[in-house]
C-alpha cells in the first residue's frame, strides 16, 4: 500500500465512526459497541469471511487487507494520545479525595485479576501457569470510554465517573508493566516459562526478583513522567504568549515521556499518566484561560480520533484471530472461566478490600450500588486487543500459545462489550444512579424556580420592547407560570441548616478559586502567589466538606499559619544573613493578604446575589459572618503590614489597580471589534500594545526589608543624641533581628542573656497567660533579666511584623558603663515597670 492507501483508508474509518456516533446516539446504545461492530466488519472483509463480488468494493477490501499497523504501532501511535487525554482532564484534587480506592482498582486489582484468572486456567487448561498469568494481565485492562459516555448520558454521580477514570488510568499502567514483564519471562525462558518447543523451562527467577522489576518499571515510570512534565512545564510557562506552540509542546511531551521512558528500561505508559496529571494539576497556572480551554478541545479531538481508529483496528483483528478456529465445548468452557474468573477478582476487591479501606480510615464509604456498577462496568476494549496481538506477532512465542491469548482475550472483550455494555445503562436506572441526590434536586429545583420567576418577569418587558403581540406574550408568560407551579417554591426544611452551610461553604470555596485564577489572569497575582492561593481555596473546600463551618474555620484558621518555607527564610536570614529568601517569602505574603481581601470583598456580594436566594436567610447570616471574620483577620494583618511597608503596599495596590485597568481596556477594544466598529489588524494591533503594557506586570515588585543597622539606631530616641562615633559603636554591638507575627521572643524561667530594642512594630509581654505589657517602636524589652540578673518570668511574643535590634549581656554592660545617660535610661524605665506591679517581674 502507498501512502495515498493509507490515508484513504484512515479516512475511511474516520468517517464511519463519525457518522455511527450519531447513530449510537439515536439508538441509546456506546458508541463504543458500534466501532467494534465496525472494526469487525472491516476485519472481516480484510480476511475474506465477508463476501465481496468486485468493483470498487473488492478493491477496498484488498486495502484492508494490506493495511496491517501491527500492535506496536498502534500502541506507540494511539496509546500515548489516550492515556494523556484522560490524565489531563481529570480532576486531580477529587483523584486524591479517593486515591485510596483508586489505586486499590488500579494496581491490587490487576494483581488479583492476574491471579485470579491465570490460576483458574491453569487449572482447566493444558497451558503452563506463565502463559495463563500473561492472559490475566492483558485482561486486567480496562477501557472506560464506554462507560464514562454512559455516565455522561445518564446523568450519573461525578464521583463514580472519577473513580472509574481514575482507575482505568493508572489500572492501564499497571496491567501493561505486567504485561511486558510476563512476556519477558515467557519469550526468554526464565520463570515457569514456554521454550520454543513448548517444554516447560527451569525456573531461573524468582517471584521477588520479579515483583522487584515490577516496582521498579513503575516508580521510575512515575519518577520520570514527573520530572520532564515538572521540565515542560516550566518550558510551557515561558512561552506564554505563543498558545499554538505551547499545545505543540503538551503533544510533544505525551510521545517523549512514552518512547523515552521505554527506552530507559521503565514504564513508557506510567510516564505518560504521570506527566498528564502534572500538566492538568498546574495547567491553569501556566496557561492563560483562553489558551487552556483550547487545550482542552484540541486534546478532546484528539482522544476522539485515537480512541476511534485505536478501537476500530484493533477490532478488525478480532476476526484474524477467529479465522481458523473451530468453536468446541473446550473453547466455551475456557471463556467462561476467564469471564467468571475475571468478575469474581474485581468483586474480591469490590467487596472484601474496600470495606477494609474504610475500616481503617483510608478511603470515603463508597456504596454497594456503585461497587454493583464499577464491578459489571469493567469494560475491555482496544487496549486489550492490541497487548493479544502484540503476544499474536512475537516470533518468540509458540503457535499454540498465540491461539490461546488471542481467542480468549478476543472472545472475553466481545463478552464485556456486548453483555456489560449494553446492560449497563438499565442497571444504573435500575439502582437509580441516573438522578440527583436528594440535596443536589432540592438546589436544582430552587434554582428553577428563581430563575423562572425572573423570566416571567421579564417576559413582558421584552415583548413591548420587540412589538410582540400581547397574546403571544400572555400564552408564553402562562407556560412559565405553570412551569413555576409545579415547581413549587423550595422550602427552607427541603435541605437541613447543617447542608445548606456545607453548600454554601464548597460554592464559596469554589468561587474563591475562580477569583483567583481569574486575577492572575489579569496578570495581578503571581505565579507562586497563585498556587499559595489556590492551595488554601482546596483547603477551605475540603474543611467545608469533612465537617461543615468547622472545618471551614479550622481551614482558615490554618491558611493564617506561617509555613515552614517562610520560618526556613527566617532562620536563614537570622544565622547567615540571606535577605533574599526572607524578602521573597515577605512580599508573597503582602500579596496573598491583599488578593484575598479583594476576593473576600466580592465573595460576599457572590453570597447576596447568587447563593442568598438558594438558602435560607439565616444561612446566609451565618455564611456572611464566616466571611466577615476571615475579612477582619486578613484586613488586620494586611495593615499590620502596610504600616512597616508602606511603599511596598503602595507599589503592589498599583500594580492590581493596572492590571485591572488592562483587562477593561481589552474588553472595551473586543466589544468594539464584536460590534464590527474596528478591524481584526485593528485589534490585533491594539491587543500587541497592551501585551507590551502587561509584561511590566508579570513580576512582582522587590521588597526591600529596611533592615541597616544604623538607620534603625537613628530611629531610638534615646540614641538620637549620641554622636556619630558612638552610633557607630554600638550599631556594631547590635545584630538586627526580622520578628513575624507569633513568633516567641523571649520565654518565661530561661536565663537572660540579651535585650531587644522595638525598632519597628509591637510585641507582647505576658505573664502566665495574661497580657501585661503591650511595647511599641522605640521601647525595649529583656532589660531586667540583665540588670538584676534574674531568669526571665515574661514570654514576650511579636504581636506584628517587628524589625528588632538584640543586644546581648555582655555588650549591654560594656556600654552602660561608657554611656551614663543611656544607662540612667534603661534603669529608669526598668525601675519603673518593677515599681507598676505588686510582684516583681524579673522581665522585662
Amino acid at each position: 500500500m502507498g501512502p495515498s492507501d493509507y490515508v484513504l483508508t484512515l479516512v475511511v474509518i474516520a468517517t464511519l465512526a463519525a457518522l455511527l456516533q450519531a447513530l449510537a446516539v439515536r439508538l441509546a446504545i456506546p458508541h463504543s459497541v458500534l466501532l467494534a461492530l465496525l472494526g469487525i466488519a472491516l476485519g472481516g472483509l480484510a480476511v475474506g469471511l465477508v463476501p465481496v463480488d468486485g468493483g470498487a468494493l473488492s478493491a477496498a477490501a484488498e486495502r484492508l487487507a494490506t493495511f496491517d499497523p501491527g500492535s506496536e504501532a498502534i500502541l506507540t501511535i494511539f496509546l500515548p494520545v489516550l492515556l494523556f487525554q484522560t490524565g489531563l482532564t481529570l480532576d486531580v484534587r477529587r483523584v486524591i479525595d479517593d486515591i485510596a480506592p483508586i489505586l486499590l482498582l488500579a494496581i491490587v486489582a490487576v494483581l488479583i485479576c492476574l491471579a485470579t484468572v491465570g490460576v483458574g486456567l491453569w487449572a482447566v487448561s493444558d497451558q503452563t501457569l506463565v502463559v495463563c498469568l500473561l492472559l490475566g494481565a492483558i485482561v486486567a485492562t480496562t477501557d472506560p470510554v464506554a462507560v464514562v459516555g454512559i455516565f455522561r448520558d445518564v446523568g450519573a454521580p461525578r464521583r463514580l465517573s472519577v473513580l472509574v477514570e481514575g482507575e482505568s488510568l493508572f489500572n492501564d499502567a499497571a496491567a501493561i508493566v505486567a504485561f511486558g514483564l510476563l512476556l519477558d519471562q515467557l519469550t526468554i525462558g526464565a520463570w515457569a516459562g514456554v521454550d520454543a518447543g513448548g517444554e516447560e523451562a527451569a525456573a531461573g527467577t524468582g517471584v521477588g526478583a520479579v515483583v522487584g522489576l515490577f516496582a521498579w518499571s513503575f516508580v521510575g515510570g512515575a519518577v520520570f513522567g514527573l520530572v520532564v512534565a515538572r521540565l515542560a512545564a516550566w518550558g510551557i510557562g515561558a512561552l506564554r504568549e505563543l498558545p499554538l506552540a505551547q499545545t505543540t509542546l503538551t503533544v510533544a511531551l505525551a510521545y517523549a515521556c512514552y518512547i523515552v521512558a521505554e527506552a530507559l528500561g521503565v514504564s513508557g505508559v506510567v510516564a505518560v499518566v504521570m506527566a498528564a496529571l502534572v500538566i492538568g494539576s498546574v495547567g491553569r497556572t501556566r496557561f492563560s484561560p483562553a489558551t487552556w480551554q483550547r487545550l482542552d478541545k484540541v486534546w478532546d479531538q484528539l482522544g476522539f480520533w485515537a480512541s476511534v481508529l485505536v478501537f476500530v483496528l484493533a477490532s478488525a483483528l478480532v476476526p484474524r484471530f477467529l479465522a481458523d478456529v473451530s468453536f468446541g465445548a473446550g473453547w466455551l468452557w475456557l471463556i467462561l472461566a476467564v469471564t467468571v474468573a475475571a468478575l469474581a477478582a474485581r468483586a474480591l476487591v469490590l467487596w472484601g478490600l474496600f470495606p477494609m479501606l474504610t475500616a481503617v480510615g483510608l478511603g470515603e464509604r463508597i456504596s454497594h450500588a456503585y461497587r454493583l456498577v464499577i464491578w459489571w462496568g469493567g469494560l475491555r476494549g482496544a487496549v486489550t486487543l492490541a497487548l493479544a496481538l502484540a503476544v499474536a506477532e512475537h516470533p518468540g512465542v509458540p503457535v499454540a500459545v498465540r491461539e490461546f491469548v488471542g481467542i480468549l482475550a478476543t472472545a472475553f472483550v466481545l463478552v464485556t462489550l456486548f453483555v456489560n455494555a449494553p446492560t449497563l445503562r438499565p442497571m444504573l436506572r435500575l439502582l437509580h444512579l441516573d438522578r440527583l441526590a436528594p440535596v443536589d434536586r432540592a438546589v436544582r429545583d430552587r434554582a428553577i424556580g428563581l430563575a423562572l420567576d425572573e423570566v416571567g418577569e421579564r417576559i413582558a418587558a421584552f415583548a413591548e420592547r420587540h412589538q410582540i403581540s400581547a397574546g403571544i406574550r400572555d400564552r408564553l408568560a402562562d407556560g412559565y407560570a405553570r412551569r413555576r407551579e409545579r415547581i413549587g417554591k423550595s422550602e427552607e426544611t427541603a435541605l437541613g441548616w447543617a447542608q445548606q452551610i456545607g453548600l454554601g461553604l464548597i460554592s464559596l470555596a469554589n468561587r474563591e478559586e475562580e477569583l483567583y485564577l481569574r486575577h492572575f489572569a489579569d496578570g495581578a497575582v503571581s505565579r507562586p502567589t497563585l498556587l499559595a492561593l489556590l492551595g488554601k481555596a482546596a483547603r477551605l473546600r475540603d474543611g467545608a466538606k469533612e465537617a461543615g463551618i468547622t472545618g471551614y474555620r479550622q481551614a482558615a484558621r490554618d491558611s493564617r499559619r506561617f509555613r515552614r518555607s517562610f520560618r526556613l527564610a527566617v532562620l536563614l536570614y537570622r544565622h547567615f544573613g540571606w535577605q533574599g529568601p526572607l524578602a521573597a517569602r515577605l512580599a508573597g505574603q503582602f500579596e496573598m493578604l491583599l488578593v484575598t481581601r479583594m476576593v473576600l470583598d466580592r465573595l460576599r456580594g457572590y453570597l447576596d446575589e447568587k447563593l442568598a436566594p438558594l438558602v435560607a436567610p439565616a444561612v446566609t447570616d451565618a455564611l456572611g459572618e464566616v466571611l466577615g471574620q476571615r475579612r477582619l483577620g486578613c484586613i488586620e494583618r494586611l495593615e499590620a503590614m502596610k504600616v512597616e511597608y508602606p511603599d511596598y503596599a503602595e507599589s503592589l495596590e498599583e500594580r492590581f489597580l493596572r492590571a485591572a485597568a488592562l483587562r477593561l481596556e481589552e474588553e472595551h477594544y473586543r466589544v468594539l471589534f464584536e460590534e464590527s466598529a474596528i478591524s481584526q489588524e485593528v485589534l490585533r494591533d491594539l491587543s500587541r500594545e497592551l501585551a507590551d503594557g502587561g509584561a511590566a506586570l508579570d513580576s512582582r515588585p522587590r521588597l526591600v526589608l529596611g533592615l541597616d543597622k544604623v538607620t534603625l539606631v537613628r530611629r531610638f530616641e534615646m540614641f538620637a543624641p549620641l554622636p556619630p562615633a558612638d552610633v557607630a559603636e554600638i550599631s556594631a554591638m547590635l545584630k538586627v533581628r526580622f520578628a513575624y507575627p507569633g513568633e516567641r521572643l523571649m520565654v518565661a524561667g530561661e536565663r537572660g542573656d540579651f535585650m531587644l530594642f522595638i525598632a519597628t512594630g509591637t510585641v507582647e509581654v505576658t505573664l502566665r497567660g495574661q497580657q501585661r505589657l503591650r511595647l511599641k517602636a522605640g521601647d525595649f524589652v529583656g532589660e531586667m533579666a540583665l540588670l538584676f540578673a534574674r531568669r526571665r518570668s515574661a514570654d514576650v511574643t511579636a504581636a506584628t511584623y517587628c524589625r528588632l535590634l538584640q543586644l546581648n549581656g555582655q555588650d549591654f554592660r560594656r556600654f552602660l558603663r561608657t554611656h551614663p545617660a543611656v544607662r540612667e535610661r534603661i534603669r529608669a524605665v526598668a525601675e519603673e515597670r518593677r515599681a507598676g506591679r505588686s510582684e516583681p517581674l524579673a522581665d522585662p
